[in-house]
């Protein structure tokens, strides 16, 4: 376990070279921000990347070993992130990251929670039923997450309306992961896409694997990829509220990944012959976009209407921890 690195400073440095070494798009991205504001959101990242490393066996994303104690793993990670939410001394960078951001910003420790949960729900080995299972397990993945940035960025964590934008926009980012990953996830042993779902199509579980399929997985990719559309459009009016920067940083993030999920639709059924990627000159051209829709600033309001909600301090989903 590495040691804590001394001062704010080299704790901030810590956290940079790992969101520079675990999200090359996420790294990009938070160069937008003013920077205390990019900062913190390096600190809650390098937090974040941890625990779904723990929950994984994984080194910044990758390597995972074959009999991980996945529930070992997420019992340490609930109490040694209550303990960084309690004030003690962590013994670890990632929770000195997560107790100092949280320390500097007041970040609800809901929100943390929530988050935490969201890998118990992996740890278990958990499946969505149907597609409020789906959306509940997006908010606590990601959703969550959209909340403690949307704090970092200036929110009044009792402005509901605009967290609830804010988890929208990570539940849209969520739908494009699963969509992008639909066959990589089947190969070892995970499915996010709801079973009511997949009885609809006829498949199983084991059928997600066949090539023979694939025409049948690009129409519920594509169902994904609609329903992202949706959050993509709500969480838009929740970016128009904040800071000139913040706003640039949350547009061009949105491109990003609403372009991962574009390109999984358009490609159908070759969408899993390779993984879908985001190349630097697109990057590129799609945060020049996203700089002429911060500034047109469009207040525009989208309803909300039908779309899942995030929980209000409401006891656990079933399968959640108590």
């Amino acid at each position: 376990m590495d040691a804590v690195p001394a001062g704010r400073m080299a704790l901030v440095n810590w956290a940079r070279d790992v969101i520079a070494q675990g999200s090359q798009s996420f790294a990009t991205a938070s160069r937008l921000f003013a920077p205390t504001t990019r900062e913190r959101t390096w600190l809650i990242y390098s937090w974040c990347r941890m625990a779904d490393d723990m929950t994984d066996g994984q080194v910044l994303g990758h390597g995972a070993k074959p009999g991980h104690d996945a529930s070992g793993a997420q019992a340490a990670l609930e109490t040694r992130t209550d303990a960084a939410l309690n004030g003690e001394a962590p013994q670890a960078p990632a929770y000195a990251a997560l107790q100092q951001v949280v320390t500097e910003v007041h970040i609800p420790h809901e929100f943390v929670h929530d988050h935490v949960d969201g890998f118990a729900l992996d740890a278990e080995d958990w499946r969505p039923k149907d597609t409020d299972d789906l959306l509940r397990y997006c908010y606590h993945v990601a959703g969550a997450v959209g909340c403690m940035m949307a704090v970092i960025m200036g929110v009044d964590p009792k402005d509901d309306d605009t967290l609830d934008r804010a988890s929208d926009l990570g539940l849209a980012f969520q739908l494009a992961n699963i969509a992008r990953d639909i066959v990589p996830d089947a190969i070892v042993g995970r499915c996010y896409l709801p079973s009511n779902w997949l009885r609809e199509y006829n498949l199983t579980e084991a059928d997600i694997k066949e090539p023979a399929n694939r025409h049948l997985l690009a129409e519920l990719a594509q169902r994904l990829v609609n329903m992202a559309a949706h959050y993509r459009a709500s969480a838009r009016v929740g970016a128009a509220r904040l800071p000139l920067r913040s706003r640039l940083a949350v547009l061009g993030a949105d491109a990003i990944y609403g372009a991962i999920g574009e390109e999984v639709a358009r490609r159908g059924r070759r969408a899993w012959d390779e993984r879908v990627r985001i190349g630097r000159a697109k990057k590129l051209a799609l945060f020049a976009l996203a700089v002429g829709k911060t500034l047109a600033a469009n207040t525009k309001v989208v309803s909300r209407d039908g779309l899942w909600t995030r929980p209000r301090q409401s006891p656990p989903a079933e399968g959640l921890r108590s």
